[in-house]
């Protein structure tokens, strides 16, 4: 169903109902309808006064840009609604991107209104000449207010195959490449997610974390699409979580698995703020076996999923037991592993996974990369990396490696680095850890061990863990130890950055 039908329907007969909550406010059905109008008149006006406004990426028809790039989360969400029943593509910017990051979508896709509170990002555009406009958030909300009594008319369903959202790849690796999705891409998905993850009329979601991640932003759209509350968070606060959850009635959350950990700790001091928790849904990295034990002990009843998508393809399977790593596909996906040459591999052998799906944007923007996104059948990848397990006739199963660049080649034997992390799951004295491959003039290559913190087990005891747990092939031959690892703006371990690392005086050598 559209987006905005269901808002519009929620509105009329429950115009009551909590539609978005966050610290700077709250707003039902029927004030999101209204705030609506004033955000795309405001947005609208903006555009228009520019007289020589960027071109919007080709790929928009034409559709001006919108983003929105601010560290309210209440205020990012209902700007983000408020332009969906509109003529309008809007973008989420994480403000604590580098700056040539932020420059370089907005100049390389042709945004033209940036809602930002960010000096460097204003003087970096006025340097580069940008022609668009920005403006800081105070100022936005003090132009809505001067437009309330010419407000936009009411927002309406609009066309499936009008694009409306820009969106960004994680730049785990690179820089963000930037990608649509139209508005029936968009329905594909919120159908999917309803089918399987229980974004259902009235149940109140809390999404904690920033709207810019894509996790975020759709937990917010899908709660919205199906007539639910969604409650957001500036920043994610361990101590606060349970307050949340209590106050707002909570049921659902949708959080990436670090949230877990938080959720189970706070529940062992106070269960009592968790008896409305029903489920948590969790995305955007693998989900350790030890977190679902953690959460299953303390709150036997709360249910936990763990699903595995990605932005530019949509919805793609879940994983309701073990680390989140054997994953169901959902009905209506097509999967397929093959080798780099495009050849179907059998069960069993790992290689790139290649998704068909409804929900899928159409390709890459052209002027963000050249990179190929979607085949003309339909097929697209992420470089993810999987083999397919299983019997298929009930139903399709694949096993998740890792990214592209997470296999490595050591003696003639493939690895998944992934699972070498996993092995030390659980381990005392072992936090975080990253598996990186290092040169070796008799293996081609050799499996290292990064650990992060202060202090580490002793090497000996390193080993005798792995050979319990691994195959030979897969015992790291080397051990580091350093005090962080790299990660991204969203806390995921930067891979090759830590491979680097090692070759500075940033990391001992166990």
């Amino acid at each position: 169903m559209p987006i905005t039908r269901t808002v519009l329907d929620v509105a009329e007969h429950h115009p009551e109902r909590l539609a978005l909550a966050g610290a700077d406010g709250r707003l039902s059905y029927r004030d999101l309808v209204e705030d609506s109008r004033r955000v795309f008149a405001a947005v609208e006006s903006l555009h228009s006064a520019q007289p020589a406004p960027p071109s919007p990426a080709p790929e928009t028809s034409g559709i001006p840009i919108t983003a929105v790039s601010v560290g309210s989360a209440f205020h990012t969400a209902r700007i983000m609604a408020g332009l969906a029943g509109y003529r309008a593509v809007s973008a989420t910017i994480d403000p604590r991107w580098p700056l040539s990051h932020r420059v370089g979508v907005i100049l390389s896709t042709g945004i033209g209104l940036v809602i930002s509170d960010s000096a460097d990002l204003a003087s970096a555009l006025d340097e580069r000449g940008w022609p668009g406009t920005l403006l800081s958030l105070e100022d936005f909300r003090t132009l809505e207010q001067s437009l309330q009594p010419a407000p936009a008319p009411a927002p309406t369903v609009r066309d499936g195959d009008e694009a409306f959202l820009l969106l960004f790849s994680s730049g785990t690796t690179s820089n963000p490449k930037a990608f649509l999705k139209t508005r029936r891409q968009y329905r594909e998905n919120v159908a999917v997610s309803s089918a399987h993850l229980e974004p259902l009329p009235g149940v109140s979601t809390l999404a904690p974390g920033p709207v810019s991640y894509s996790l975020t932003l759709y937990a917010v759209i899908e709660c919205l699409a199906t007539g639910g509350s969604v409650h957001v968070a500036d920043a994610f606060d361990p101590i606060g979580l349970g307050r949340l959850i209590a106050d707002g009635a909570v049921t659902r959350v949708v959080a990436v698995p670090a949230v877990v950990r938080a959720i189970t700790d706070a529940a062992r001091r106070d269960p009592g703020r968790f008896a409305s928790l029903d489920l948590v849904v969790t995305g955007g990295a693998n989900l350790s076996s030890a977190l679902r034990a953690g959460l299953a002990d303390v709150l036997p009843d709360v249910r936990l999923v763990s699903y595995y998508g990605a932005a530019e393809i949509g919805f793609i399977g879940d994983s309701r037991d073990g680390d989140g790593t054997a994953i169901s596909v959902y009905p209506g996906i097509e999967v397929s592993v093959r080798d780099v040459a495009g050849t179907e591999l059998q069960d069993g052998e790992p290689g790139t996974l290649w998704v068909r799906a409804a929900a899928c944007s159409d390709g890459y923007l052209a002027g963000t990369t050249d990179a190929v996104l979607r085949q003309e059948d339909g097929w697209a990848t992420v470089h993810d990396q999987a083999r397919r397990v299983g019997d298929r006739a009930h139903g399709e199963r694949i096993e998740l490696l890792g990214r592209d660049g997470d296999i490595v080649v050591s003696g003639g034997h493939k690895i998944a680095l992934p699972d070498v992390e996993r092995a030390f799951d659980g381990m005392p004295g072992v936090g975080v850890v990253c598996a990186v491959a290092q040169p070796d003039t008799r293996l081609g290559s050799v499996v290292a061990l990064v650990l992060e913190g202060q202090e580490a087990p002793s090497k000996d005891a390193l080993q005798a863990w792995a050979r319990d747990r691994l195959a030979p092939q897969f015992v790291p031959r080397r051990w580091y130890l350093v005090p962080r690892l790299p990660r991204t703006v969203g806390g995921k371990i930067r891979r090759p950055a830590t491979a680097e690392l090692l070759d500075g005086d940033g990391a001992v050598r166990l």
